[in-house]
């Protein structure tokens, strides 16, 4: 199966052990929930799928390579202590706590969240004397003496033989006690991905015309080389910064995390070519609804020209997707605060009670950030809220301060909520500002389009683009966009009609 189903496999999977019966116990006995044994080639993403499951299902994430331990960090050191024993005292061996039962532990301390997902990479290339420790701990959920926490699942993760010469293969006996799910390489998965991820529009562009290049690895006299989906996503994250100060970004550097030299080579090429087209097109400009002015240069250019300008203007305007569906989610945030606090039963003092729900939403940003407890965009939702409801009570406390009704509890309480009213009208007059403006760049795309190179398949492959795109479906849901309907239907009706003339000549 593809990540993106693997990684689906696995919430339900944590959902599922978690669920309890009338007597609130586990509906599946801790000792038959089975530990998750991930199978894949390296780097497609079995560590980050871990990352966005305890991020979507709130739970801790407590993570290990476990070929980085001994048999003594995973087990615990030994020592001596006293029993009694048929009326004497005699000396026994004891092991301190695990390492990695300890962090578990340390992790339910620190969050206050008691259930959470273990997960120990490279589980299937641990030393020969951690062999057994790790076959205990399939079958047991025990490092030594030591249990992994009720509530905690395990999942593990490891490559095939044929990745890895350090590979050992389970026993069937440890094979019947864990859940193995397979995960091979999907562009089309990866692709769903770098839409939320906000990976490098040239990426995207070049994948889509080099479809084989996506994922490869391979083994000669020259050693490995390979190319993976992590090594696409690190090298988006080094080119956006390179683009911001400016550092050009050639073969030298694509062969650093494309460790093929003919695709690092290649795609260089390609970026320097993406980054020409950016220049000569200027995809900014044909959002602001300038056509340039040789229409018929652009129609007879080359396919991979052409894709390359419709990322372009995709990667332009999905960044304004992206910043109007936070936008949007910070608003209701706010309604919702707002109205808790302005209509709660026990609000007398409307700006104290702003203050604590303010220090309170602090807190919890505080306590849950970079610990996988919510997703990175929940997380940039929260930190918003907060800085907003921040600048709300400094201008609360200013205008309280110059009233002349302070003294009197009942016109202040109604002077706040005039002031907050103003204050959260305001803002979405500017939200919806910009919502307008990004509405007239998607006619503005879809006029650029249908001038140049009219209703064909360029035109396709853009509604393609928003129909896959997750802040682009969620904008077009939320404010609509005629052009974007009609074309649909258009080009169905189209397809509709073309088939059935196929038929009949068939016939």
């Amino acid at each position: 199966m593809n990540i993106k189903r693997a990684k689906q496999e696995i919430i339900n999977t944590i959902k599922a052990y978690r669920e309890k019966d009338e007597m609130g116990n586990y509906l599946i006995p801790i000792q038959k929930q089975r530990p998750i044994l991930l199978i894949g080639p390296p780097g497609i993403g079995k560590t980050a799928i871990m990352e966005q499951v305890a991020e979507e299902l709130s739970v801790n994430l407590v993570s290990y390579t476990i070929t980085h331990h001994t048999r003594q960090s995973a087990i615990g050191l030994p020592f001596i202590s006293h029993r009694e024993y048929g009326d004497k005292d005699t000396a026994v061996t004891e092991y301190t706590m695990s390492e990695i039962i300890a962090s578990v532990h340390d992790k339910i301390k620190q969050t206050g969240v008691k259930e959470g997902i273990l997960f120990l990479d490279e589980i299937n290339c641990v030393s020969e004397t951690l062999v057994p420790t790790m076959l205990q701990f399939l079958q047991y959920k025990t490092f030594g003496t030591h249990k992994v926490p009720d509530g905690f699942v395990i999942v593990t993760a490891g490559n095939p033989p044929k990745y890895n010469r350090a590979v050992r293969d389970f026993d069937i006996v440890t094979l019947d006690r864990v859940k193995r799910i397979d995960i091979e390489e999907d562009l089309e998965a990866f692709f769903e991905y770098a839409d939320v991820a906000g990976v490098h529009g040239s990426i995207r562009a070049y994948l889509d015309i080099h479809k084989d290049n996506f994922y490869r690895i391979k083994s000669d006299v020259d050693g490995k080389r390979f190319v993976t989906a992590r090594g696409w996503e690190d090298l988006s994250q080094l080119i956006y910064a390179y683009e911001k100060l400016g550092i050009d970004v050639d073969e030298t550097v694509t062969g650093q995390y494309l460790q093929e030299k003919e695709i690092a080579r290649d795609f260089a090429m390609y970026y320097a070519l993406y980054r020409k087209y950016e220049d000569v097109y200027n995809a900014g400009a044909i959002l602001d609804g300038v056509i340039p002015e040789d229409k018929s240069k652009l129609k007879k250019a080359p396919f991979d020209e052409k894709l390359s300008i419709i990322n372009l203007l995709m990667d332009k305007i999905s960044q304004e997707f992206m910043s109007y569906d936070k936008d949007f989610k910070v608003q209701k945030r706010l309604q919702q605060e707002i109205v808790s606090i302005v209509k709660g039963e026990d609000t007398v003092d409307i700006l104290a009670a702003l203050k604590a729900r303010r220090e309170a939403l602090s807190s919890e940003y505080e306590s849950k950030k970079g610990e996988h407890l919510m997703d990175k965009e929940s997380e940039l939702v929260l930190k918003l809220t907060t800085d907003a409801l921040s600048d709300l009570e400094e201008s609360l406390t200013k205008d309280s301060v110059s009233s002349d009704n302070l003294h009197d509890a009942d016109a202040t309480k109604e002077l706040h909520k005039m002031l907050i009213k103003s204050w959260y009208a305001n803002r979405e007059k500017e939200r919806r500002g910009f919502a307008e403006e990004t509405s007239m760049h998607l006619k503005n795309c879809f006029r650029f389009l249908a001038e140049v190179y009219g209703e064909d398949q360029e035109l396709v492959l853009f509604l393609t683009r928003l129909d896959s795109g997750h802040y682009s479906l969620s904008f077009i849901q939320k404010e609509g966009s005629d052009e974007y309907y009609n074309y649909n239907k258009l080009l169905l009706l189209r397809e509709k009609r073309n088939d059935i003339i196929s038929k009949i000549l068939e016939i």
